[in-house]
């Protein structure tokens, strides 16, 4: 199999929430079909989302339309354990990212999500036991039964990133991070930096702070809003989240928003930001306002 890259779409479809929107079956294949028709062939899963239900969710509406597997790319993440209530096995939640269970926990996701193959798969969370030699063996094993084509990682430091990425041949596809006005960590931490260098691009996840950008008490929140809603007016911006999608996107590193919404017209503001530019002293106002300080 080839080294190639992974070409994502500029969005991503998150499903984070699917159990959560009360689609039916057909529902759930309409907004699958809706976000390959606006363009977004990227569609962002974990195998614990929804309580272990959202895989098996989005593979019951694919199976309606099989043909539609090869115009969309699957990427699923593992190596959260979370503790199971009545289950003395599982009384704690940990991390496992043993050969194992990433190749166990690959084998489940194909077969709830209806395929033969993953595009991507991502380790979802560093693990402080992780033996990188280890994941690189379920990898190579992964890849070479064709079982997953690519791979990447979440929430990683670039430490942590390069240590896996030293016992791999074939490249690392993405980090996968949280990037937000109210998340900016991995702009001073070097995460997107080591993007830049290695030229891959990151996935960003929750842009929009889990919707307390809009309704949330902080200070810094409401900074943020007031900054928001003052270049609305100046760049006719329809709303703040078209603002805070353009504000991330201009990163250098160019990162992949994950558009967690199962309405199809949020889905469709959300792509719009497309046609909003800032220039650098406003993304730098949103920087100010979520820092509460001037640069120094």
């Amino acid at each position: 199999m080839s080294h190639t890259s992974l070409s994502m779409s500029d969005f991503a479809a998150g499903f984070w929430r699917l159990a959560d929107w009360g689609l039916d079956r057909q529902a759930r294949l309409t907004l699958i079909e809706q976000y390959l028709e606006l363009g977004v062939v990227t569609m962002d899963h974990a195998d614990i989302y929804g309580n272990y239900s959202c895989e098996r969710l989005f593979g019951e509406a694919l199976a309606l339309a099989p043909g539609l597997r090869s115009k969309l790319q699957l990427v699923s993440k593992c190596g959260i354990k979370p503790a199971l209530a009545g289950d003395s096995n599982r009384y704690v939640n940990h991390y496992d990212t043993s050969k194992a269970h990433i190749i166990a926990s690959a084998e489940r996701s194909l077969q709830l999500l209806g395929t033969d193959w993953l595009d991507l798969l991502l380790i979802h969370r560093p693990d402080p036991l992780m033996d990188a030699d280890e994941m690189a063996e379920a990898f190579v094993q992964l890849r070479d039964s064709g079982k997953v084509r690519h791979f990447g990682v979440s929430n990683f430091t670039p430490a942590q990133f390069e240590l896996l990425q030293s016992r791999l041949a074939f490249p690392l596809q993405t980090n996968q991070v949280e990037l937000s006005p109210l998340m900016m960590h991995t702009l001073s931490d070097g995460t997107l930096d080591l993007c830049q260098q290695r030229r891959i691009r990151p996935m960003a996840w929750s842009c929009l702070g889990g919707g307390a950008l809009f309704s949330g008490d902080s200070p810094k929140a409401g900074r943020l809003r007031v900054e928001l809603q003052r270049l609305m007016q100046e760049t006719g911006a329809r709303d703040m989240a078209q603002l805070i999608y353009a504000w991330v996107r201009m990163h250098p590193s160019r990162p992949i928003p994950i558009i967690g919404s199962g309405n199809i017209e949020r889905i469709r503001s959300a792509l719009a930001s497309t046609a909003i530019q800032l220039d650098r002293q406003q993304w730098f106002s949103i920087w100010q306002a979520a820092m509460g300080h001037k640069v120094p």
